[in-house]
Formats: structure tokens, C-alpha cells, sequence
């Protein structure tokens, strides 16, 4: 039997995992704890990618190093596969002393060998952070849509694909500064002379490795379309350094690195890590990873590894899954949307059942949409009126009529039913030898269903009294088939697995017992393995977990700021209060569309300097044209709860002046704000800007707060609303209402 190299894709380390992300690690897992039971010297690694230009800017965003923000993240990944038991051999990182020496090994051996090549090409430079600027550091206007804010590498608002040179406006993401264009070198990995090696490669690998569906038809599609030379050298300085002449000032691309660590992690994990990488007749490496990751590790990193020259241990069987969605939507580590590792451990549902949902619906062959209603089936329906209601069923039966009688276990087995099982369990164990996880969980729930069938067709409460030998045969039977599933289950549910086969007196039991009518010497007290999730349960977590991780924790903290501003409404001022409760912030109208389903409404986009572009709904058709709301600055109530209006949701609600004499809602001047800059917030006068975001506000607490124009400056208590002594002022309606 071949050793047995397992990794899952390397989360990278500057968010928090959510469902679909867990998706990988849980997978190389079960397929871990598989090869383990079975008998297989196995090695599961894992660890967080780190280096990279994403690292560098949330660092800065959060005010911390590099090194700082990977020891917070790396610890609340660790954290979060803790609480689901995943079994890492172990679960290192990839900023090392260790990866940085097998990475410069790797390159110098790959460029010696004539697979890199070197490239003059022009990139932006910032004459004041004296750099050249990656991607990501480069802001400015998207050359597409116009939106304020597009990054060098996309366009958040149009999504974009660009290059830093395509800005307009650009400016340097650290200091503002306007970068210039400025020649600099890089070196590239020579993927298309390494071809004739890779698919030499590829070719064999991929059938005797079985591998994935997709992850052949993306590698032959990249191959198909014409392999390109491929930058593997970047301007930053949280990176690994380029060990050769002329580029001191440079690190090496995280994606040239990532595949690496790997490598340097085992390397970590044991000093015989080399007869793990580099004896590959007695070694078999299994990867599992996400679709999006494929073409790194079928066609770069093998790159990397052929044209080293070096006998290194090669992929074997490619498991990459689909994608995870969540409830009609996909879930987003960036915007926040899903239901992340940290919020899962909150809601008092087990960690094996979230385990066994993540498998039963595993996105093998498609794309899978985790929803409330599915979950709370599945769960209900297989996990507890499938497996567990046969294990509890079965063995309370036991029990209550066999409890001292020895006899049952001197019973012959029901040969007819053992031979079902042993079937079953010749194709499960087939399944999980090629890594369907999905398939073999679902093989063994069915078989757990013909133990259900079996015990009801039987009717051992009938049997015991007048067959009660074929009642002892049948029970027995089913106490080994609880046993096998309890072994089967355990690279699954670990947990539930050590439960069910505690309650047998078989906790040493493995995959090498599986089918043998022995080792139960006797029977502990039952219990329920897992509870039922009752509506009441789901519906509220279906609510508490919708929209964005950001709209849920204002959420908690609207309700937390109404309940103390209760007791503070009658001893501090209105401007006072309005400047802890309201954001007013400057935004630019960047698109305004006609509603389709209302008459009087805009639909207007706008740029407000935030990390996506806003949208809100206005009724002031009658009052303005497109033409005359197109690329004005206005000012925004940023933090009223969104509200929607006719199926369009509005987050937030633009300001505008109106006539006190007039009839309501027959008036309207929109504060236009051209004197502040987009993204500005503005204060009543002797009072700072909130550091940072505040909870959502009702619309009819924002109302309790009147805002007037006195002598066309806006006021709160007699206080002029502005920034740094610039007001915002109206120029029709100069005494009256805002709203």
C-alpha cells in the first residue's frame, strides 16, 4: 500500500472561511480519516497562504503589519477547524523560514535549468512611496463605467477586468499620490517550453489518477488556448525575496509561492518530509481544492515541479469540487454574504451535523445552493429519521427485552441480510477509495435504510415471542450493521461515529472490521444522537443570517443603540444625539435609471468611496431630469435602515430642502454638495465624524431630529451642518424644512 499524501487548497488568510470555503478542507478530511481507518500511512497538511498583495492592503486598511494581521487570521482559521474536528496531520503557514528556503531552492533549480526568462515591461510608480505599485495599490476611475474607486486590477462597480494603466485619474492606494508610468523588469516562468514535459505528464496522471471531471477540461481548455510565459515576480515587501542579482527590491509572486507551501509545510511537519515529496513510486498525492484553484495545481505548480528537474512526488487524483451558494445568492468572504465559520459555532447545531449536510450535498459534478429549508430536511429527514432512528430504535429494543441475555450474540447471522451489507459496504468503500464523498455518504444512509426496512418487515416485538431465535438473528445482524455504520460514518460525523460505537463496546473498531461478526461483547445504554431543528429554530436563523456579516452586526447594534438612547434622549441635545445616531455623507450620482415599477422614482447608483458603489431610491422625478442628477455630489443619509421600494432595496436616502409653504411633497430641492469631496461626512458644528460605522437608524427617528435651512445654511439645533467650517446650504428654499 502506497503512502498517502493528502492537502486541501491553502485558505488564504486575510478573512474569515464561510461555508463553501470549509467545502475543501472538510473534504480532504474525510478522505484523511478514511485512508487512516484503512490502514494507509496517510499525511494530511494544511495551513494559510499568506504572502501576497490582499495581505499587504488589509494590513494597511487595518492599521496593522503584515506579520500582525496573519498571526490574527491564522489563529482564527486554526480556531474554526478545531470546532469542526478536522484531523490535520498539520496545520502550519506559509510565511516561514522553511518556505522560503524551498521556494528560492525550487526557482533556482527551475531557472538554472532554463525555464525562466526575464521581461521589460512598464508599470506605475509612486515618486513619493518610491515604489512600484501592484495591481490592487492603484486606484482611480473605472475607463468603463466611470465609477470612482475601480482598483488597477477590476472594477467593483462593473466588474471589469483591468490593468493599472487603464485608470483614468490614477493615484497611488497608500498616499494619493499620481503615479507615473516607469520601465522595470520581472521574470517569467516559461510555461510553454515546459509543455512537451507537462503533458507527457498530464496525460498519464489524469487517468490513472482518475481525477475530477473539470479539473481535465479546464487543464486541456488552458492547454487548448496556448500556454503564455507567466509573471512570477512582484513589487511589494511582504514577500518571498528573489534570490538573484538585479532583483533584490522584489518577492515572488503569491501564486508562484502558494503551491509551494505544500512543500514547506510537511517540511514542518516532520523531517522525513522528503519521503513524502520526493520518493514518488511509494507516495500517491491527493489534492482537494475549489474549480477556481485548478489550473495552479494541474499546470503551474507541476510546471514548476517537472522543470526543476527534480524526482518529485506528483499530483495523483485531482478532487475539485464546484461551487457552494447560498440561498439564491453566492457566498462572498468580501462582501460578507453567507454564513461564515465563526457565525456556524453560534448556532448550538453540532458540528457533525453540519458536517454531514456539507457532504450529502457536496457540489461534486455542480454547483450547490446551501438553503435553510433543504438543511433542516436533510437533517430531519436522513441524519435523524434514517441513521439515527435506526441506531436508537434498534439498540433501545435490545435493550429493554435482551438486557443480560448473552444469547443473542450466540445467534447465527441473517445471511440474507449480511450478504445486503456486505455488498453495500464493498461499494462504499469503492467510492471512497476514488474520493466521491457525496456518493459514498448517501451509500451509506441507504444502507442504514435497509437496516430500517429490515427491522420493520421483521417485527422483532412479534418475533420474540414466537420465533425467537430468528428474532436474536435479526437483531444481531442489525447490531453489526450499526457497527459497521458506526465505522463508516466515523471520516464523516467523528463525533456521532465514537457515540454509536461507545454504545456496541466497540470503540477501537475501524474500516478493516467492517463485515466481521465479531467484537461486541456487550451493549451500553443508548441515547438519542441528535435532536430535531424545529421551524421555529430555522426561521430565525434564516433571518438572523441574510444579507452581509456588516448588516447583521449593524443590525445588533441599532437594537443595542435604541435601547440605550431610551435613557439618554432627555439628557443630551438634539444635535448631540443626531451626530451618535446619523451619518450624513457626500456621495456622487455615477448612473440614474427610471424605475420600472414606479412613475415617480430614480434608481440612482452612487460613488460614495466605499469599498462598492450604493444605491438608493428617490421620488423626485417630477422635481429634476436625468441630465441635471447625472455626476452631482449629494448628500446621504448613509446609515438609514435600507427599505424596499418596489422591489428595488435603497440603502440610504438622499437630502433636499422644501418650501414651509407649501403643501407636503409638492416641493423639492436636493442639496447639492459640490463644495465637499465624494466620500466626506458631514456634522452639526462641534462635533467629530464617527470613527467608525454606526448602527442603522429607523426612518422615524431620523424624523424626530428636524433638519431646517436658516438663511440657506442646514442646520440641527441651531447648528450649521458641515465639515471643517464649509456648510452645506440650499440655494431655493432658504428657510424650511430638509428632509
Amino acid at each position: 500500500m502506497k503512502k498517502r499524501l493528502v492537502t486541501s487548497a491553502l485558505p488564504y488568510v486575510n478573512n474569515i472561511p464561510h461555508l463553501g470555503n470549509l467545502t475543501q478542507v472538510l473534504s480532504a478530511d474525510v478522505f484523511a480519516r478514511f485512508c487512516r481507518s484503512k490502514g494507509y500511512e496517510t499525511l494530511y497538511i494544511c495551513g494559510t497562504d499568506e504572502y501576497g498583495t490582499a495581505t499587504e492592503t488589509r494590513a494597511l486598511k487595518e492599521g496593522l503589519s503584515p506579520r500582525e494581521l496573519c498571526d490574527r487570521y491564522h489563529a482564527i482559521h486554526r480556531d474554526i477547524y478545531a470546532w469542526f474536528n478536522i484531523a490535520f496531520d498539520y496545520f502550519g503557514r506559509t510565511s516561514t523560514e522553511m518556505q522560503t528556503a524551498i521556494v528560492q531552492d525550487i526557482f533556482t533549480k527551475v531557472d538554472a535549468a532554463g525555464y525562466i526568462s526575464e521581461h521589460e515591461l512598464e508599470q506605475l510608480y509612486c515618486p513619493s512611496c518610491q515604489r512600484f505599485l501592484a495591481d490592487r495599490f492603484v486606484e482611480g476611475t473605472c475607463p468603463h463605467c466611470h465609477s470612482e474607486g475601480a482598483r488597477g486590477d477590476q472594477c467593483d462597480s462593473c466588474q471589469t477586468l483591468l490593468d493599472p494603466v487603464e485608470l483614468i485619474n490614477p493615484r497611488c492606494g497608500v498616499c494619493g499620490t499620481r503615479p507615473v508610468p516607469k520601465k522595470t523588469k520581472h521574470l517569467y516562468i516559461d510555461l510553454p517550453k515546459a509543455l512537451p514535459l507537462l503533458e507527457q505528464w498530464m496525460e498519464q496522471a489524469s487517468k490513472e489518477g482518475f481525477w475530477a471531471n473539470n479539473a481535465i477540461q479546464v487543464t486541456k481548455s488552458w492547454i487548448r488556448d496556448g500556454l503564455k510565459e507567466r509573471c512570477i515576480t512582484r513589487d511589494l515587501k511582504w514577500g518571498i525575496p528573489v534570490p538573484k542579482p538585479g532583483y533584490e527590491d522584489k518577492v515572488f509572486y503569491v501564486w508562484f509561492d502558494a503551491p509551494i507551501g505544500y512543500v514547506s509545510i510537511s517540511a514542518n511537519a516532520t523531517k522525513d518530509w522528503k519521503k513524502w515529496w520526493q520518493e514518488p513510486k511509494n507516495t500517491e498525492l491527493f489534492q482537494f481544492i475549489g474549480k477556481d484553484n485548478i489550473p495552479f495545481h494541474t499546470v503551474i505548480f507541476p510546471s514548476c515541479q517537472l522543470a526543476s528537474g527534480e524526482d518529485w512526488t506528483m499530483l495523483h487524483h485531482m478532487s475539485s469540487t464546484e461551487y457552494l451558494n447560498y440561498e439564491g445568492g453566492k457566498f462572498s468572504k468580501s462582501l460578507g454574504i453567507g454564513i461564515f465559520g465563526n457565525d456556524i459555532q453560534d448556532t448550538g447545531i453540532p458540528a457533525d451535523v453540519w458536517r454531514f449536510y456539507m457532504f450529502y450535498n457536496r457540489p461534486e459534478k455542480s454547483d450547490v445552493t446551501f438553503t435553510w429549508t433543504d438543511f433542516q430536511e436533510k437533517v430531519n429527514g436522513e441524519l435523524i429519521g434514517n441513521l439515527s432512528n435506526l441506531v436508537n430504535r434498534t439498540l433501545t429494543f435490545v435493550k429493554r427485552f435482551y438486557p443480560e441475555d448473552a444469547s443473542l450474540l450466540d445467534a447465527c447471522i441473517d445471511e440474507e441480510l449480511w450478504k445486503q451489507v456486505l455488498e453495500k459496504e464493498a461499494e462504499i468503500d469503492a467510492l471512497l477509495e476514488r474520493a466521491e464523498e457525496r456518493d459514498g455518504l448517501r451509500q451509506i444512509l441507504a444502507l442504514s435504510s435497509v437496516g430500517n426496512k429490515a427491522f420493520q418487515d421483521g417485527e422483532p416485538w412479534k418475533l420474540k415471542n414466537t420465533d425467537p431465535e430468528k428474532a436474536k438473528s435479526l437483531l444481531k445482524t442489525l447490531m453489526y450493521l450499526i457497527r459497521d455504520l458506526g465505522i463508516m460514518v466515523e471520516p464523516y460525523m467523528p463525533t456521532t461515529s465514537a457515540r454509536i460505537l461507545a454504545f456496541l463496546g466497540s470503540e477501537n473498531a475501524r474500516w478493516t472490521d467492517l463485515g466481521k461478526t465479531e467484537g461486541i461483547e456487550h451493549l451500553n445504554q443508548p441515547e438519542l444522537l441528535f435532536s430535531k431543528l424545529e421551524d421555529v429554530t430555522i426561521d430565525s436563523l434564516r433571518t438572523r443570517f441574510s444579507g452581509s456579516q456588516e448588516e447583521r452586526k449593524l443590525k445588533e447594534q441599532t437594537i443595542k443603540m435604541e435601547k440605550e438612547m431610551e435613557h439618554t434622549e432627555d439628557q443630551v441635545g438634539l444635535a448631540e444625539q443626531f451626530a451618535k445616531r446619523v451619518i450624513l455623507k457626500v456621495g456622487k450620482i455615477t448612473t440614474v435609471e427610471k424605475h420600472p415599477q414606479g412613475d415617480k422614482l430614480y434608481i440612482l447608483t452612487l460613488d460614495m468611496k466605499e469599498e462598492e458603489s450604493r444605491t438608493i431610491v428617490s421620488s423626485i422625478v417630477p422635481y429634476y431630469t436625468a441630465e441635471q442628477l447625472q455626476d452631482q455630489h449629494i448628500v446621504v443619509v448613509s446609515n438609514l435602515k435600507p427599505a424596499n421600494f418596489r422591489g428595488v432595496k435603497s440603502y440610504g436616502m438622499l437630502l433636499a430642502a422644501s418650501d414651509p409653504k407649501a403643501e407636503e411633497h409638492t416641493t423639492c430641492e436636493v442639496l447639492f454638495a459640490p463644495q465637499f469631496e465624494v466620500g466626506t461626512m458631514l456634522t452639526p458644528e462641534g462635533y467629530e465624524a464617527p470613527v467608525e460605522a454606526l448602527p442603522y437608524v429607523k426612518a422615524d427617528h431620523f424624523f424626530s431630529m428636524p433638519i431646517v435651512t436658516e438663511g440657506g445654511v442646514v442646520k440641527i439645533d441651531g447648528k450649521p451642518v458641515g465639515r471643517d467650517g464649509v456648510y452645506l446650504t440650499s440655494k431655493q428654499y432658504l428657510d424650511g424644512p430638509v428632509g
